[in-house]
């Protein structure tokens, strides 16, 4: 794949915006690549790369392209109106010929080597999944692909699964469309050969009820693959205030109601890493010993709330008054 040159600073990369063009209805896709033309870090289907949108700030962004594409990293961004300004500066913002800085690719969400692949998106949630698709179809492996949207328009690269190779395995779900072509959940799941594994990406109410029914048809967690793009609003008005007690400098931090964890010990002069703030990137965490925490993120597994020995601050709190830190 050639030498990897591209310019970093404190590993941080230097990307040129070499294509931005609409892909549907509130979408762009962006393609950045090294300023000199090098190869770029590699990365697995299913990668994310944080890109610094704006005054520091990053989001993260899931790699459209397949791995075998290391002449630049492709991505697809969704305008949300409601959102806190990053898809806005991207699709207003953000031109070819501009530079952004990004972090290499980090894999949340991998695939596994064994078994057929039922990948399932929901709107964006495509970009991950679209990548993964390129990878096994190359690797001969078996998969299917479907995709649920509102309509044609916003459907993100639909004529370009429509040219590929692959393009029988891709079955499109259109909430406007015939009934024959619904969504049916309970048919896909009762479809899959046996020993399948499912990948989901897409809003947060999606992936829940494509997660909830693969679990009632007696799909086991450990064949059931998901990637968040951020963690759920929720009713949070009876958040009490608690205690952090930082054990490796004796301090005591108090979360008001009204905040995070985080922006309590940032205003408190404390150094965390931080990068979604939405419980989704695992970035913050924090290790634990001793309280509970009220777990809301969507990084940790079943088997480490239970043990509740992390915590992330951007968005978990805690269920008793006072959780120690080894921090």
């Amino acid at each position: 794949m050639g030498m990897v040159s591209a310019a970093v600073e404190a590993d941080w990369l230097t990307l040129i915006v070499a294509e931005k063009s609409d892909e549907a209805d509130g979408i762009v896709r962006l393609v950045l690549r090294n300023e000199g033309g090098a190869a770029l870090p590699p990365f697995a289907a299913g990668a994310h790369i944080e890109v610094e949108v704006a005054n520091g700030e990053r989001r993260s962004y899931s790699l459209c392209n397949g791995p075998h594409d290391a002449g630049g990293y492709e991505i697809a961004v969704l305008l949300e109106p409601n959102g806190r300004g990053g898809s806005r500066h991207m699709h207003e913002r953000v031109e070819r010929g501009d530079r952004l800085r990004a972090k290499p690719p980090r894999n949340l969400f991998p695939l596994a080597e064994d078994g057929h692949s039922l990948l399932v998106a929901g709107g964006i949630g495509i970009t991950p999944l679209l990548a993964m698709a390129e990878h096994l179809a190359r690797a001969g492996r078996s998969f299917d692909l479907h995709i649920a949207v509102r309509s044609p328009a916003r459907a993100a690269f639909r004529r370009r699964l429509a040219a590929a190779p692959f393009a029988a395995r891709v079955h499109w779900h259109f909430d406007d469309g015939a009934p024959e072509q619904a969504f049916d959940l309970e048919r896909i799941l009762a479809e899959a050969p046996p020993a399948s594994r499912l990948y989901v990406c897409g809003p947060t109410g999606f992936m829940d009820a494509v997660l909830g029914g693969a679990r009632a048809a007696g799909w086991p967690d450990t064949r059931l693959h998901c990637e968040y793009f951020a963690a759920a609003s929720g009713d949070h008005s009876a958040d009490g205030a608690f205690d952090l007690f930082l054990a490796k400098t004796g301090r005591t931090i108090r979360v008001p109601a009204g905040a995070t964890a985080a922006r309590a010990l940032l205003d408190a002069g404390v150094d965390i890493r931080l990068s979604c703030e939405q419980g989704v990137c695992g970035t913050c965490l924090l290790p634990v010993i001793e309280g509970v925490p009220d777990h809301r993120d969507h990084y940790l597994g079943k088997a480490e709330r239970a043990a509740n020995r992390l915590f992330a601050p951007c968005c978990s709190r805690a269920r008793t008054p006072r959780l120690t830190l080894d921090y």
